[in-house]
């Protein structure tokens, strides 16, 4: 098994923030089941610098970061393709990045 990371940016577009945040709930089931299942190993939404101390209902977020852990790249890209921000377009589909990675620490 390798390891890989996704970088998965939002689209910038008006209305993406508030699709996200709509599918969120469902989003976070989804990748709940990945990480019981093991091939998910972290993930987390990421935040404008202005908003990391701000309410949750106040974040803006600009994308997201994953960690997996699969046999090959595209394998990982099925289960992002199959991730309901990727289908309800919240990724930015042109600019999202998988690369293989090698863990230098343990993941906690």
């Amino acid at each position: 098994m390798h390891h890989y990371m996704v970088w998965a940016p939002d689209y910038t577009e008006e209305g993406t923030l508030a699709r996200r945040m709509a599918i969120r709930p469902k989003h976070l089931l989804g990748a709940k089941k990945l990480i019981a299942q093991g091939s998910m190993k972290v993930a987390g939404g990421l935040l404008t610098p202005e908003s990391q101390d701000a309410e949750p209902q106040d974040r803006k977020f600009v994308g997201s970061a994953l960690i997996y852990e699969a046999e090959s790249l595209e394998d990982v890209r099925r289960r992002v393709e199959a991730d309901l921000y990727w289908k309800e377009g919240v990724w930015d589909k042109e600019k999202l990045v998988i690369l293989p990675m090698v863990i230098a620490t343990a993941l906690q």
